[in-house]
């Protein structure tokens, strides 16, 4: 049930559109105003069925060309003879690329309107994804896919903040909708990467295949781009300038607590991703198993990825939520490290339901942001900081179970990688803005 409008605080956090008085923590200076405040509102072209479908085809392409390689990474490093660091630094490239260059997008769409620079995103991810199936050297592999990663950093930014600029009263459905696609595309790429390579007879297909789903998400955002270019010439004519507000999330305590909630979240997740399927190999499953119980995690996580932002939009506390999170990914891990074997199907399910972590953040920063500034800025920071924290996982889980022979010391860290994502989420829980953050 929706609370009744008395404050700002008690309102719906998707409904909140009013001005919003300049904060202590913004940087104010005359200019031009920022291109994602100067977007007209929803309509037949710029704000509906255009814009909702471009940015389920952005959200389509955002992992796989990272599941499909990691699917078809020992063909790979095979056909180019990656040695083994080079290996690994192509499986922690994503979030390096992530953390690098998401930071940069604030600064790219206070220049250019949003559809311009997705429309750039993506044909980045499409070039590199071409040119990295087409070359025989590791070197040029390597740059190609920081290539690709680039546009997927850029877009992973973007959505949040189109979510606000578009469908501000939709925030949490279409968070959810844009979420869901990312799963499936996750699961889909992870899935079909080594039917396709074999089909063709080539690792260069199964990579390749993809650069024509991220062409065909280009195709949306050029008569976005063309509109948003026409409404700026007209507004820079009829308009007098406003004042330029720079939102600062690194200075505020939202900010940071966002950071790590993203961080450890991601963190659990590309630990999951990298080394479940060995723990459960090491418990007994066959190779095949162990990688369709992987796969069940993603799979499971597609309608809780669609019904979670939803469900965080309706709740005046998020208090409930991520606590429940918590208790879901508490017993996964201690079921994992007590019987890993037998009851794995309920481990599996757990681990889903606790992932379900990610879609409650990505809707939060939404939440937590009352402009489409606030948002790109929170997201910008949100993201690329969490990046860096999360490239940590795998790299720690590998170290720790190397070390041990076994699974109980990288359970344990992931237990406590847990415990500091739920006091994050305990400061991000409660209703507020980033904009008002002193």
């Amino acid at each position: 049930m929706t609370p009744p409008p008395t404050t700002c605080a008690e309102a719906p956090a998707d409904a909140r559109t009013e001005a919003v008085p300049v904060a202590p923590t913004a940087d104010v200076t005359p200019g031009p105003a920022p291109t994602a405040a100067a977007a007209p509102p929803s309509g037949p072209v710029t704000g509906g069925l255009l814009v909702l479908v471009g940015m389920l085809l952005v959200a389509l392409n955002l992992r796989a060309a990272v599941t499909s390689l990691g699917a078809l990474l020992d063909e790979v490093r095979t056909g180019l003879a990656l040695s083994g660091t080079m290996a690994g630094f192509v499986t922690t490239l994503p979030t390096i690329a992530f953390a690098a260059l998401g930071a940069l997008t604030p600064w790219l769409v206070r220049r250019w309107p949003a559809a311009r620079v997705l429309i750039i995103a993506m044909l980045a991810l499409t070039v590199g994804q071409v040119l990295r199936v087409v070359t025989d050297s590791a070197a040029v592999f390597v740059l190609t896919s920081a290539l690709a990663l680039a546009g997927i950093a850029v877009a992973n930014i973007l959505l949040p903040m189109l979510v606000k600029q578009h469908f501000p009263h939709r925030t949490g459905l279409v968070t959810g909708a844009y979420t869901m696609a990312l799963t499936v595309g996750t699961t889909v790429a992870a899935a079909s990467a080594v039917p396709v390579a074999h089909a063709f007879g080539s690792w260069r297909a199964g990579l390749g295949v993809w650069a024509g789903l991220a062409a065909v998400a280009v195709l949306p955002w050029v008569p976005l781009a063309l509109r948003a270019r026409a409404a700026r010439r007209a507004a820079t004519t009829t308009a007098a300038p406003a004042p330029r507000v720079r939102i600062r999330p690194e200075r505020t305590r939202l900010g940071w607590a966002m950071a790590v909630y993203f961080g450890a979240q991601s963190l659990s997740g590309y630990a999951i991703m990298g080394w479940l399927a060995q723990l459960f190999r090491d418990a007994g499953y066959r190779a095949e198993t162990a990688g369709l119980l992987l796969a069940g995690v993603t799979a499971l996580g597609v309608p809780v990825a669609l019904l979670m932002p939803a469900l965080a939009g309706r709740l005046r506390t998020l208090r409930p939520l991520v606590l429940s999170l918590t208790a879901f990914s508490t017993a996964a891990y201690l079921g994992l490290a007590l019987a890993p074997h037998g009851p794995a199907p309920l481990w599996v399910l757990l681990l889903a339901l606790g992932q379900g972590a990610f879609a409650l953040i990505l809707t939060t920063i939404g939440l937590r942001a009352r402009t489409a500034e606030g948002t790109v800025a929170l997201s910008a920071f949100a993201q690329s900081t969490g990046y860096v924290i999360a490239a940590l996982g795998p790299l720690l889980v590998g170290i720790l179970y190397e070390a041990t022979g076994g699974w109980t010391a990288p359970i344990g860290f992931l237990l406590g990688a847990l415990a500091v994502q739920t006091t994050a989420g305990m400061v991000i829980a409660r209703p507020r803005f980033i904009e008002d953050e002193r």
